[in-house]
C-alpha cells in the first residue's frame, strides 16, 4: 500500500472515532458543580468536610438578564448563537420541557451579546444548557443539543437533592 492510502485510512480512524466520542457525550448532563452547605467524604468511615458555598450560577444571569426570573422548581438556561442550527432544536426541546414540567422555566442567552457571562460561566460551546435548582446554583451542565428525556430526566435527579 501507498502511503497515501496509510494516511488516508488514519484520518479515517481519527474522524470515525471522534464522530463516536461526538456522538456519546453530546448533550448529556455531566455531574453536579454544587458545593453548597453539603458535606463531602471521602471513604466509608472518613471525616465530613464542610464545602464552602458556590457562587450562584443564577447572580450572573439576573445581572446580565434582569429582566428574566428564576423557576421555582428549576431553571433551564440555555446559551446560545443565531448561527447556530442545534440551539434551535435545543430551544423547542427545552421549551417543551418546560411547558410540561410544572416549575420549571426555560431562559435563553444570547452569548454573542454577552460574552462576559459565557466567560463568567466558562461556556466554551453553543448550545450549552445549564440546570439550575430553585435557588439559582448550576446542578448540572449539557454541550450539545440534549434529548426531552434526557432533560427531564436531569431534573429528576434534582428532586433526588
Amino acid at each position: 500500500m501507498t502511503p497515501g492510502i496509510w494516511i488516508a485510512l488514519g484520518a479515517l480512524v481519527l474522524a470515525l472515532a471522534f464522530g463516536g466520542y461526538r456522538a456519546r457525550t453530546d448533550g448529556r448532563f455531566r455531574g453536579a458543580t454544587r458545593t453548597d452547605e453539603k458535606t463531602v467524604s471521602g471513604a466509608p468511615g472518613a471525616e465530613t468536610a464542610a464545602v464552602p458555598e458556590a457562587p450562584r450560577a443564577w447572580d450572573a444571569v439576573a445581572t446580565a438578564l434582569p429582566a428574566e426570573r428564576l423557576g421555582e422548581r428549576a431553571t433551564l438556561v440555555q446559551f446560545s448563537t443565531a448561527f447556530c442550527a442545534p440551539c434551535r432544536v435545543t430551544k423547542r426541546v427545552l421549551g417543551e420541557v418546560a411547558e410540561i414540567v410544572p416549575g420549571v422555566r426555560h431562559v435563553e442567552v444570547d452569548a454573542e451579546h454577552h460574552l462576559a457571562l459565557t466567560r463568567e460561566l466558562g461556556i466554551l460551546r453553543t448550545p450549552t444548557t445549564l440546570v439550575l435548582d430553585a435557588s439559582g446554583r448550576e446542578v448540572s451542565r449539557a454541550a450539545g443539543a440534549p434529548r426531552k428525556e434526557q432533560v427531564v430526566a436531569a431534573l429528576g435527579r434534582l428532586a433526588d437533592d
